[in-house]
């Protein structure tokens, strides 16, 4: 059984995100779910790996976001 310690809902254009925190028997995880067009799929990140997680994220982000050498 799975429980939900945070969560929060975010929709951009027609999809949907839901953005979890949840705890099981095996431990604490970041469950991201995306849901279009009636399909779902969806990202665990182990609690052990989500700082990491959302550092390289930024990063990349940040990365896209740089002019480009030409």
């Amino acid at each position: 059984m799975e429980n939900i310690i945070a969560s929060r809902e975010l929709q951009v254009e027609r999809k949907h995100f839901f953005i979890e925190y949840r705890e099981n028997e095996r431990g604490r995880f970041l469950r991201i779910t995306e849901e279009a067009h009636g399909r779902r799929n969806s990202v665990i990140v182990p609690s052990t790996g989500v700082a990491e997680f959302t550092t390289l994220v930024g990063e990349v982000i940040s990365s896209a976001e740089q002019p480009s050498a030409a």
